[in-house]
């Protein structure tokens, strides 16, 4: 029998130092795993620059990968709100197909100039929301009836908008806002033409502003006594976001410019991302999705909430509606087909909960990115559409098990 150890009285007991190894890379590791989204991004452009010979990261190319999703990371922005707050809209793809038609006729029959059917397009998807919400907010009836009743209404109304035509041309103006670039100020560059150094401007800005934020937010963790991640590890993360951020600008920079579907989209982060993080509005649409009962026994006005969601979605589908139809330069009654699904994946791909109260709008927009990759990097193989519809379907299937895998992981703990 071994004898029990003593200690001379005022004599402190001796701690263990702390392993700083293990701790920094639990901590890393923690890091990637909130992080996983972005990795698989990473993985998934990786995979076919390979697969495509390089074909995927030529300057052309990736200026094109944001003008053709620039209407679904739109709705993306959007959708995320909804499914926070535990609701789900199938309505989308029919009222951006609606709203172009009603911009087609503003302007072709009734002669409106083109700023001014954007207003109207615009206004008339805001009542579109309102209509939604109302059944929702107000009678009770669940988003996914309401919303599945509006895909089959605002399609039907297309139809009829446009006559079961199509109508085009539009507007230079007009088509700008999903073909246009802001380029005006090009210099020669060796063998490759010109770049624009506008583009390049943009891109130090957001280069700039990603390091005020990300020293910042230390800075107010370190304040309040948290826990931060290891210097050599938010250099370095510091470093890729740089470093990507100046690929991304400089490879704009040698295409064609700046898209003015980009800088709607920048605008619209910034704005809702304030929304999201930053406001009462927010921290609500978070409380009801988290839990609703708890939310009203609170005092949040779940109904007006819910209603001004769909207000916004309505907004946002019709803004999604005038860039695809100032894309293709054509209001057809086919168009939106299948929008409502890349926008539902794009959510919950970028991490969205299926029961609500977890999703952000910078994973909805990498979730989006991830669909576009996917689509681009396919099509460059020459992969069918078919195929291609099956492989989205498996990435969808897989980060929504992922997440289920995760909450059980967390529940068990």
């Amino acid at each position: 029998m071994s004898e029990p150890t003593t200690r001379t009285a005022g004599t402190p007991a001796v701690t263990p130092p702390p392993n700083r190894i293990t701790a920094a890379l639990g901590h890393v590791v923690t890091d990637l795993g909130r992080n996983g989204i972005f990795v698989a991004l990473i993985a998934v452009v990786v995979l076919f620059s390979i697969t495509t010979n390089g074909v995927l990261l030529r300057p052309q190319n990736i200026s094109n990968l944001i003008v053709q999703n620039g209407y679904i990371l739109v709705l993306a922005i959007g959708m995320v709100f909804i499914i926070v707050a535990g609701h789900i809209d199938l309505s989308v793809g029919s009222v951006a197909a609606f709203i172009g038609a009603v911009s087609g006729v503003l302007i072709h029959d009734l002669g409106f100039p083109w700023w001014l059917a954007i207003i109207g397009a615009l206004l008339v998807g805001a009542v579109v929301g309102a209509w939604q919400g109302f059944w929702v907010a107000f009678v009770g009836i669940p988003a996914f009836i309401v919303t599945l009743a509006g895909m089959l209404i605002f399609r039907g109304l297309a139809l009829v908008t446009l006559g079961n035509q199509n109508i085009g041309s539009f507007p230079l103006e007009y088509r700008a806002l999903g073909n246009g670039f802001l380029s005006f100020l090009e210099v020669p560059f060796g063998a490759r033409g010109h770049i624009d150094i506008i583009t390049l401007m943009a891109g130090a800005l957001a280069i700039i502003g990603v390091v005020v934020q990300s020293l910042r937010t230390r800075r107010a963790r370190q304040s309040y006594a948290q826990d931060v991640e290891p210097v050599y590890w938010f250099l370095l993360k510091m470093g890729l976001a740089v470093f990507g951020i100046g690929a991304f600008a400089f490879s704009l920079a040698q295409a064609k410019g700046l898209p003015i579907t980009l800088i709607v989209l920048a605008a619209l982060v910034l704005i809702y991302g304030i929304i999201q993080n930053r406001s009462v509005f927010g921290r609500h649409v978070y409380a009801i999705g988290g839990n609703r009962h708890a939310a009203e026994l609170s005092g949040i006005k779940t109904r007006q909430v819910d209603f001004w969601l769909f207000v916004n979605m309505g907004l946002l589908a019709a803004l999604a509606g005038l860039i695809f139809t100032a894309r293709l330069n054509l209001a057809g009654p086919k168009a939106g087909d299948g929008f409502e699904l890349e926008a539902i994946s794009a959510a919950f791909i970028g991490g969205a909960a299926v029961q609500g109260g977890v999703g952000t709008i910078g994973g909805a927009i990498i979730g989006g990115l991830i669909i576009g990759v996917l689509n681009n990097g396919m099509s460059l193989m020459g992969i069918g559409i078919e195929w291609q519809q099956a492989v989205k379907g498996l990435v969808l299937l897989l980060a929504v098990a992922f997440d289920v895998f995760n909450k059980r992981r967390s529940g068990g703990r």
